[in-house]
């Protein structure tokens, strides 16, 4: 295991964090919505409200405060019901306790001093946030080195003998700021980890076949059934089906995916009346591969557009719009309307995020960030149509908390000029 998780923090993780500011189960679907949008992992935690306000809290209270993750996919689904798309209105202002289906063991509270490896353990076992106090600027060293020094762990300082702590830097514990907190995700991990690839190697560079870290349990629909479909059972980590097409030769062929990363910054009313009406394939391609627009309906959805020159504004302006592929977000080129519909033009954000099987964990972990993205698909070596499973963030922390494998001095060279050049 390399010791750079042994030797950081939690808190090392926490510099520049927002402060948490918690959205409670009563706030509305539509301000869900908006809160998603500037979220990581395509998620927010929902707590329950405070009895009293002012009221100091334990750890424990907080924790049962606690009732689950909200994503863009499951706000979909929801608006995508029968008696949802026939009241908009009023299914946007319902409250999200009807919407989130509850699980509270899907946040940890966790103290700064907590080593990373004890909170990359929690991850690895479904754990998706972790609460952490915020606190005051450490004093002495950095936080990313102030429990390390000479290789040594180091006792906090003892204030009764300055004359001893002259010459060591100071390590003292930050003192924490009265219920204020941040929340750290898996996404803010993945970043911390492809900082510290050196300390890794050789595994960054390793296949993740070979690293046996490809999940083939993966969540699919055929392209042909409709796509509410898939809302039946929603996975949840990650949380995305794959849309797929069966081959010949008993394998399938990935055309695209419901997902919460594609859903995330999407027209929310859009998407779930194409989700309620259209197949799976129609609905990752875009309808206008397999539809003319004139055959669409007639009706406008409201979408929520927050006028960018109102500061401070009271609530999102909401202006109709037709709805089409493009108002899904699932278009890559759509301003030149004189080309003709091919069903290649519309793929643009539909395109699931894949990899091959010989790709490197590093590479992956990048493909994740600069996507946004809690997955990756996993495609055969010799062929890019054939997928063989998928790769999420919880499979990524069971691969760099493992025994470093012993490593020759070739190897181990390779990886450090490959990092340096990078």
């Amino acid at each position: 295991m390399a010791s750079v998780f042994l030797y950081h923090v939690v808190g090392d993780l926490t510099v520049g964090k927002p402060e948490l500011v918690e959205f409670t189960e009563t706030q509305t679907v539509e301000a869900a919505i908006k809160a998603i949008g500037e979220s990581t992992e395509c998620g927010i935690p929902v707590w329950k409200t405070r009895s009293q306000k002012g009221m100091i809290e334990n750890a424990e209270m907080r924790r049962k405060r606690f009732v689950g993750i909200l994503n863009s996919l499951d706000i979909v689904a929801f608006l995508a019901r029968e008696e949802c798309l026939a009241d908009q209105e009023k299914a946007m202002k319902t409250p999200v306790s009807e919407v989130l289906l509850p699980d509270n063991s899907l946040l940890k509270e966790l103290d700064p001093a907590t080593r990373l490896i004890d909170a990359l353990e929690m991850m690895k076992q479904g754990v998706k946030r972790l609460l952490v106090p915020k606190s005051v600027v450490w004093r002495g060293m950095s936080k990313r080195f102030s429990i390390l020094y000479n290789g040594k762990w180091l006792k906090n300082i003892d204030t009764s003998n300055p004359a001893a702590n002259a010459n060591r830097p100071s390590t003292s514990s930050p003192l924490p700021i009265r219920d204020k907190f941040c929340c750290l995700s898996r996404e803010d991990i993945i970043r911390f980890i492809i900082g510290c690839l050196g300390a890794l190697a050789p595994i960054p560079l390793s296949s993740i076949y070979s690293l046996g870290i490809i999940n083939p349990n993966y969540c699919s629909i055929e392209a042909s059934r409709p796509a509410i479909d898939a809302t039946q059972k929603l996975p949840s980590d990650p949380p995305a089906v794959a849309v797929i097409d069966p081959m010949a030769d008993d394998y399938n062929k990935i055309i695209g995916e419901i997902s919460a990363t594609k859903l995330w910054k999407c027209d929310y009313l859009a998407a779930a009346w194409a989700l309620a009406n259209f197949s799976a394939g129609q609905f990752v391609m875009g309808v206008e591969d397999n539809i003319s627009p004139s055959s669409l309906p007639d009706f406008s959805v409201n979408s929520m557009v927050t006028n960018a020159n109102t500061a401070n504004s009271r609530g999102g302006i909401v202006r109709p719009k037709k709805f089409s592929s493009r108002s899904i977000g699932f278009v890559s080129n759509p301003t030149n309307s004189s080309l003709s519909v091919s069903r290649s033009m519309y793929r643009g954000r539909s395109a699931p995020l894949t990899c091959k099987e010989t790709s490197s964990l590093a590479a992956v972990m990048a493909q994740m960030l600069s996507h946004r993205a809690t997955h990756v698909w996993v495609t055969d070596a010799d062929n890019d149509d054939h997928l063989v499973g998928v790769v999420g963030y919880a499979d990524i922390l069971a691969a760099v908390t493992r025994p470093l494998p012993t490593t020759n001095p070739e190897t181990h060279s390779c990886s450090s000029m490959l990092i340096n050049q990078a």
